[in-house]
């Protein structure tokens, strides 16, 4: 139930400034929160026979609008996550070590805090170097998730 303070303010963006109530009340359905990724719970991604083994996330929400995820994925040294594709955009944040994405045959390099944006139907692959620590990644997709393997026979 919306606290009445919530509702007053609401109503005040919808006079003022034009917002639709449906945006209004939604913004207002979420909750604060923090999470750190030293304290997240890293679980298997799923029965996926294309995803690299050893790969892990930790979902970190849902975006009440559009029903794209949010969450961390964390993938081992040596690891390679094959070429792929989602529907919806991707964005991304490099947390923590060091790899490579490929958009559309073009390698990037990533280290802590680079910034990946996928646009929907982009073809890319992760790749991560032997011998050094796990990368890291948080992921927002603008949309539900799906994965499209291109060389996978599973898919």
């Amino acid at each position: 139930m919306k606290k009445p303070h919530e509702l007053l303010a609401c109503l005040a963006l919808i006079v003022a400034v034009g917002v639709s109530p449906a945006d209004c009340f939604a913004q207002a359905e979420l909750e604060p929160s923090v999470i750190n990724v030293a304290d997240v719970q890293w679980s298997a991604p799923g029965n996926r026979p294309c995803y690299p083994p050893g790969v892990q996330t930790a979902q970190l929400g849902t975006d009440p609008d559009n029903g794209g995820p949010a969450y961390f994925a964390r993938f081992p040294p040596g690891s390679q996550f094959e070429l792929h594709w989602h529907t919806h955009s991707e964005y991304v944040v490099v947390v923590s070590g060091d790899g490579a994405i490929v958009l559309d045959d073009e390698r990037h390099a990533l280290s802590p805090g680079s910034y990946v944006v996928i646009p929907g139907r982009v073809s890319h692959s992760w790749h991560v170097p032997p011998g050094g620590p796990p990368l890291v990644i948080q992921v927002r997709r603008a949309g539900p998730p799906d994965f499209h393997f291109v060389d996978c026979a599973a898919d």
